[in-house]
């Protein structure tokens, strides 16, 4: 029998057994990971109730100011608009007049849409406006059910009147 060839198909039993420790030392690495793993504290957070702190500097979903006397703080110069690298700001302006005065300056922005979808949060807007009329600010539960409520217009924008909280606190 020592003319016998090796048969092919079947390794030579010193390669099987290299074979079998390197398997053996990758499931060892493997389960030893795991348990190290296993043993650390459990970082989750219970969303809805809890909610994880964010910067100081992260943008969120955006909002129009007003001054405290009530009156908006956009005078519809279209600085954001043309600042927005996906062009996501719709801003038409209109003029004041001394019946019916929404900003101070001479115009005031009759439409302000912001299509949220196209947003991507860069914050050149708010860079770009001179009068401090948009901000960005810490929200971020912006999920909805249709494309359309992602169009957000001045109205969902414009922060509520000031004048108008107060008498809520007042309780008149």
């Amino acid at each position: 029998m020592p003319d016998e060839k090796p048969d092919p198909e079947r390794p030579p039993r010193q390669t099987a057994q290299l074979s079998l420790g390197k398997e053996l030392l990758a499931l060892a690495k493997g389960l030893s990971t795991t348990f190290s793993e296993a043993l650390k504290p459990n970082l989750t957070v219970q969303y809805p109730e809890d909610k994880s702190p964010r910067s100081e500097r992260y943008r969120g979903r955006h909002y129009l100011r007003r001054y405290e006397n009530g009156l908006e703080r956009c005078i519809g110069c279209e600085l954001c608009a043309a600042a927005c690298p996906v062009g996501c700001i719709l801003v038409v302006a209109a003029e004041n007049t001394p019946e019916h005065r929404v900003s101070p300056g001479e115009r005031y922005a009759k439409v302000y849409e912001i299509n949220m979808l196209r947003c991507i949060f860069c914050g050149y807007c708010e860079e770009a406006c001179p009068v401090q009329a948009i901000v960005l600010g810490p929200e971020y539960e912006l999920a909805d059910d249709s494309r359309e409520k992602f169009v957000y217009t001045k109205e969902k924008l414009l922060e509520p009147d000031p004048r108008d909280v107060a008498r809520e606190v007042d309780g008149r």
